[in-house]
């Protein structure tokens, strides 16, 4: 089954926002960017709302659409797709990860992403931030 999941390019100052993932996750200590899966009747950037809200306790605006993908791994296949976003406010506050970082696009290499998102890592390189 093709699960449909959403993830946040959030910028703010020139860097993005990553995301720990905790260590009792299936992919523990890994980074990613943060987001989650489209519930049944959610567009794309409800979700990515909702689940920033619920992962990060701030509130963000959803942007222009970044790119998509499909990855398949072990546990299924997945639709990724990636929107620009910046953040409302200030004060965020990690629930399901285990840290952030807001890092300039030529750090990413310096930390361990999730398999899924190691597209969007290679493409954000070469790629100029939109805010």
């Amino acid at each position: 089954m093709l699960r449909r999941v959403i993830a946040a390019l959030l910028v703010r100052d020139g860097k993005i926002l990553i995301a720990k993932r905790n260590a009792h996750d299936r992919l523990a200590n890994m980074w990613e960017f943060p987001g989650g899966k489209v519930e049944p009747g959610e567009s794309p950037e409800v979700c990515l709302k909702r689940e920033i809200r619920e992962e990060l306790q701030i509130d963000i605006t959803v942007g222009d659409l970044f790119g998509e993908i499909f990855h398949n791994n072990e546990h299924g296949s997945i639709r990724l797709i990636a929107y620009w976003a910046t953040c409302d406010g200030f004060g965020i506050t990690p629930v399901v990860h285990d840290a952030y970082a807001w890092v300039a696009l030529d750090e990413l290499d310096n930390y361990e992403f999730v398999p899924a998102d190691m597209y969007f890592v290679k493409r954000l390189k070469h790629t100029t931030l939109p805010i």
